[in-house]
């Protein structure tokens, strides 16, 4: 890291802080469902993505104002993956895990043909709910940076309360503990596992609208789940806390490896994920936070 001043160094903390949170919006869906049905969304990535190509056709080609294509996108993509659980994934159940492993594989590749044959398989600019620089002295970082920071923050607070003191965030921890004493408990079993999907969905939607502006949308950016999913296994596949926590530190620790090791650069993510489940195959936090009402 030589040649890398404080300032840098802060800088770049700050843009791995935003971008580890981008990761763990991503994560915290991949999670929420496995812990509800034990089953792994490998399109969870594809979700973001087209949770980013819906914002771009309600934002910039039908020109609606930023917030009002963001909501209608949210609602969308709520919708879809709320279809996706009750008319797709439901009548798998009683199937073996490696099923719904291909079917979520297949249906991220399918995402990607759809939205290459829908919108091209172009870059496309998605503008930024904020536009400009917050600077600290020397420190410069987007606003857009700021914002994803933000937002997690207040998702990761919210869900928090959700599950604490909401009726159906109840409900939803005890259908992850057991499907089957939850449904003698007269929970609605399918309609909170498509609720759970459709948040799934949600949260990848929201980084999509966040990562759209920085990175330009494209039917490649979906990969960015990969780095989401290394950061759930880093902090424990089962806990929502720790696969944020896995996240933030990949996320911070990414942009420093890069610079350190630049014949690697984009595998930090993965060599971090290798060497915790070297140490502690569980997860950071995975004891921590057992599964619990």
């Amino acid at each position: 890291m030589t040649g890398l001043s404080f300032a840098d160094a802060i800088q770049l903390l700050l843009v791995g802080l935003s971008q580890g949170c981008l990761y763990s919006l991503i994560a915290i869906g991949l999670v929420l469902v496995y812990k509800a049905t034990e089953q792994v969304n490998f399109a969870q990535g594809e979700f973001m993505m087209l949770g980013a190509f819906v914002g771009y056709q309600f934002i910039v080609l039908w020109g609606l104002p930023y917030w009002l294509g963001a909501l209608l996108t949210l609602v969308f993509m709520g919708g879809f993956g709320y279809g996706v659980d009750a008319l797709v994934v439901r009548r798998l159940t009683g199937q073996p895990v490696f099923t719904v492993f291909i079917l979520t594989l297949a249906l991220g590749i399918a995402l990607r043909a759809v939205a290459g044959i829908v919108w091209g398989f172009g870059n496309y600019s998605l503008p930024a709910p904020v536009e400009g620089n917050l600077a600290f002295g020397s420190v410069i970082i987007g606003w857009s940076s700021v914002l994803a920071i933000l937002v997690t923050a207040i998702v990761a607070s919210g869900l928090y309360a959700f599950f604490r003191y909401a009726r159906q965030g109840v409900a939803m921890q005890a259908l992850s503990l057991n499907q089957l004493a939850a449904f003698y408990m007269g929970i609605p079993v399918k309609r909170l596992t498509s609720s759970i999907w459709a948040m799934s969905a949600i949260f990848g939607a929201i980084a999509g609208l966040l990562l759209g502006p920085v990175t330009l949308v494209s039917t490649q950016m979906g990969f960015v789940g990969f780095k989401a999913f290394a950061g759930a296994i880093v902090g424990g596949f089962g806990s929502i806390p720790g696969a944020v926590l896995g996240c933030l530190l990949i996320g911070v620790t990414e942009p420093f490896f890069d610079i350190m090791f630049p014949t690697f650069k984009g595998i930090g993510a993965y060599l971090i994920m290798f060497v915790v489940l070297l140490i502690r195959p569980e997860g950071l936090l995975a004891q921590i936070y057992a599964k619990k009402v």
